[in-house]
């Protein structure tokens, strides 16, 4: 993909700043105003599973925006996307987790006896754990003085954020208990934002594999 142009552009501080409050007042409000509305029974006739529903579709929004932010960068080109990253990165955690807690506290009534049968009847559950614990990593890791310590390793574990993605689609598929309807476009998304990477990664495979040859 090519540049649209060669000299890169950036926000002042001020746009930047303005821009991060911008995102934090609509991604935290939005999550409070969920769990307002569901404690106050104003999420239709089940608030539970709207909120498991609403908590689980913009952390996967908020993924694809982050996926995004690099192939962005080189398009413009610019910096200024990767500098949005880390916190859209965090808030895909923090609606992630959300959703584990709806699930835990409302669904199971914080009964971990009951999440261990759960985990072995839907399979779906052990998904977006798996997923949950790979973005509490990249989430814990994405402070500054954990990256200068972790070198290159740091790097390594943050491509895991390629193995998230499908992940959670699967997670979300499964769930849903068909791969049509809105999955079907979820995964279309999905495979739209990582075809650079996957195209890259084919490559590199192909090279290699002619390289033992």
């Amino acid at each position: 993909m090519k540049p649209r142009s060669k000299k890169p552009w950036r926000f002042s501080h001020f746009q930047r700043r303005a821009l991060k409050a911008v995102i934090h007042l609509i991604a935290t409000g939005y999550l409070v105003a969920l769990f307002y509305l569901g404690v106050n029974d104003q999420l239709g006739p089940d608030p539970v599973d709207a909120l498991l529903n609403e908590t689980g579709i913009w952390a996967i929004h908020l993924l694809f925006v982050t996926l995004l932010l690099s192939p962005l960068a080189k398009r413009l080109p610019s910096p200024e996307p990767i500098k949005f990253r880390r916190m859209l990165g965090i808030y895909v955690f923090v609606y992630a987790i959300a959703h584990f807690f709806t699930y835990a506290l409302f669904e199971l009534q914080l009964d971990w006896h009951l999440l261990t049968s759960e985990l072995v009847k839907r399979p779906y559950i052990v998904v977006g754990m798996v997923a949950l614990i790979l973005l509490m990593a990249l989430t814990v890791t994405s402070l500054s003085v954990l990256r200068r310590k972790m070198g290159k390793q740091w790097q390594r574990l943050h491509y895991s954020i390629y193995a998230i993605l499908p992940l959670a689609l699967l997670h979300f598929s499964w769930s849903q208990k068909t791969f049509w309807q809105a999955p079907i476009f979820y995964w279309l998304i999905g495979l739209i934002i990582m075809r650079g990477r996957i195209t890259r990664t084919a490559a590199k495979t192909v090279k290699r594999l002619k390289a033992y040859q």
